[in-house]
């Protein structure tokens, strides 16, 4: 499969978020906890298309979107006290069709590459700490787990503690 990985347009919020209700409903049934079903907005989506975060991989023969994630340049509340220039990843996500064709992978060598060239030092990202296959995903994607960021027994707007990742890009 030929994708091509281009920034997201307004048209393509319904669809991102279609990947995204998918994806959450799967982990749901699966009693994963990483994102709580329909947690965010269409209205949200838009937002984030808006201000150029959101990229999608597009499947060259058929035209769709397969993959999705945001790509921000600074994350203040997960990633509080870090000063580096960094890029951060949220929301990746694929159509659970193409899960084992290395899609997530793929997307985030598109991010360590996208952020060297916006001369970030790091690729950062976070997951659910409870959620372990996710964390051993990362870690056999290259991306170290360097502490933790705890939101407290309250979760914050529907955050749990998360495990934070780095990638250097030197």
């Amino acid at each position: 499969m030929v994708v091509d990985v281009v920034q997201a347009v307004e048209s393509d919020g319904p669809e991102i978020l279609a990947l995204r209700h998918a994806a959450e409903d799967w982990l749901a049934e699966r009693g994963i906890i990483q994102w709580r079903p329909r947690e965010v907005s269409v209205e949200q989506v838009g937002e984030q298309i808006s201000r150029g975060e959101f990229f999608v991989a597009r499947d060259r023969a058929q035209s769709r979107i397969v993959g999705a994630l945001r790509l921000i340049w600074s994350d203040p509340v997960v990633w509080p006290d870090s000063n580096e220039p960094a890029g951060y990843v949220h929301g990746l996500v694929i159509d659970r069709e193409f899960s084992g064709t290395s899609l997530g992978e793929r997307l985030l060598v598109w991010a360590h590459r996208r952020s060297a060239e916006e001369g970030a030092q790091y690729l950062r990202l976070d997951c659910v700490e409870t959620n372990v296959r996710l964390r051993r995903y990362y870690r056999d994607a290259g991306f170290a787990e360097v502490g933790r960021r705890d939101f407290g027994d309250v979760v914050y707007n529907g955050w749990f503690s998360v495990v934070l990742f780095e990638r250097s890009l030197a």
